[in-house]
């Protein structure tokens, strides 16, 4: 089964999961963990229950749970407010996140997908968008890197499906601004946006919008 949420391709029959563009790897546990949830979703698996389907021949703590599933929101970008994996109080845990089915397609084997759509442009360097989720941060193993003291770890979350591009800032020390203003929540994209992330100054540019080549005179 292949399936895609929040920008990440799933193919569970080869093991393989993508956030963007960059593939996550978990460890065997954790895999089978996800799952475990995506198979079973929306419901909420206990605790109880994930052991004995993930370590069935294997006498473990529910801190097992709690460190795979940690793992997994690692890997996914996933916050504390549960939007991909939820946490429910003194039971266990359910994957809550929308899918779009692959229609039998390997989502490894579509780079199609992984086309920027979008960019943000400023003077000295372009940021390419593709569809779905993508962090912005000063971690260099993001899908967009900026190296700055300025920049916070994980600085603010881009999300594109399909004319709806959106930024949220995800509670940086220095904040992110679209228009001049500071942002609170999810904010929508338009083209020629001006986007302001600490010290970097970029234009939000849409592929179908871009302008044509001048012809000289």
């Amino acid at each position: 089964m292949s399936l895609r949420f929040c920008g990440c391709p799933l193919d569970l029959e080869a093991r393989r999961l993508f956030r963007g563009t960059k593939e996550v790897h978990l460890s065997p546990k954790a895999f089978e963990t996800l799952r475990t949830l995506v198979e079973h979703r929306p419901r909420a698996l206990s605790k109880a229950e994930l052991l004995g389907r993930v370590w069935p021949d294997v006498v473990v703590s529910e801190v097992s749970v709690a460190r795979v599933v940690s793992e997994i929101r690692g890997g996914l970008g996933d916050d504390r407010t549960g939007r991909i994996i939820r946490t429910v109080h003194s039971h266990g845990y359910a994957f809550v996140a929308e899918t779009d089915e692959a229609d039998g397609e390997r989502c490894s084997g579509l780079p199609r997908r992984h086309q920027p759509v979008c960019w943000l442009i400023s003077a000295t360097r372009t940021l390419p968008l593709v569809e779905g989720e993508q962090i912005i941060g000063r971690d260099p193993a993001l899908d967009l890197f900026l190296d700055s003291p300025k920049v916070s770890r994980r600085h603010a979350r881009i999300e594109i499906a399909g004319a709806r591009a959106t930024i949220e800032d995800l509670g940086s020390k220095n904040g992110s601004f679209v228009r001049n203003a500071r942002i609170e929540g999810p904010t929508p994209l338009q083209d020629g946006d001006e986007v302001q992330i600490a010290r970097f100054t970029f234009v939000f540019r849409r592929r179908e919008l871009l302008a044509s080549t001048e012809t000289e005179d």
